[in-house]
């Protein structure tokens, strides 16, 4: 992409005025294009395919689907595009699910009028951005994580497969679903399971669901 081109963003959310606004705002910014917007999940979903965004402000709470769940298909398709969550959920519980699916913001709608434009700056560049009220609980989330590669270096050792085939296990996903999302062999998941749980040490015919059970927000 010409480093001098507009970003181009998805706005999606089921409430005519707020998202109009929104739209407004992102097309008020010269550095930024609104490729388009959707009134659901479903339509959020098809216009990611179809326009390839940079980026993709999703609202949690939409019909057909949720931002979560468009979430999970963008992760399984590794589609190129960089999600915000928008919502007016101030739950850490929730803000943990995004960032594990991928999703480099999570602003709050309250603020959305006065932060749309710095956050999708951010995550346009690859930098996460959390709305103001919930920095605490990154800063703690980081924490953690830190704390959990120190006591398991071999994590920072898996390779990209590795990890995201880690993530499905922590959702409880078997190895034939894995192998279907993936578009792999049931074989080649096991493979994988195997060489996750000697780089992480783990022995123990139920060990490795149960690290990812245990460290899932943290993974």
């Amino acid at each position: 992409m010409n480093s001098t081109a507009p970003i181009s963003v998805l706005i999606a959310d089921d409430h005519p005025i707020f998202r109009r606004g929104l739209c407004e705002i992102i097309a008020g910014d010269a550095s930024l294009r609104l490729a388009g917007e959707a009134v659901d999940g479903e339509q959020a979903w098809r216009l990611i395919q179809e326009l390839r965004p940079a980026v993709a402000v999703l609202d949690n709470h939409m019909p057909k689907q949720s931002g979560l769940q468009i979430g999970r298909l963008v992760l399984q398709q590794r589609l190129p595009v960089a999600l915000m969550m928008l919502t007016m959920d101030p739950e850490e519980a929730l803000l943990d699910k995004a960032l594990n699916l991928g999703f480099l913001g999570y602003l709050l709608k309250e603020s959305a009028a006065t932060d749309l434009l710095h956050a999708v700056h951010q995550v346009a560049g690859g930098h996460c951005y959390v709305t103001p009220v919930l920095s605490g609980a990154l800063l703690q989330r980081q924490r953690t994580r830190e704390q959990l590669r120190e006591k398991k270096p071999g994590l920072d050792k898996l390779s990209p497969t590795e990890r995201q085939i880690l993530k499905l296990i922590a959702e409880d996903r078997t190895s034939k679903e894995i192998a279907h999302l993936m578009d792999c062999s049931h074989r080649t998941v096991e493979s994988h399971r195997q060489r996750i749980s000697q780089k992480l040490e783990l022995s123990g015919s139920h060990s490795l669901l149960r690290f990812a059970f245990d460290h899932k927000a943290d993974l």
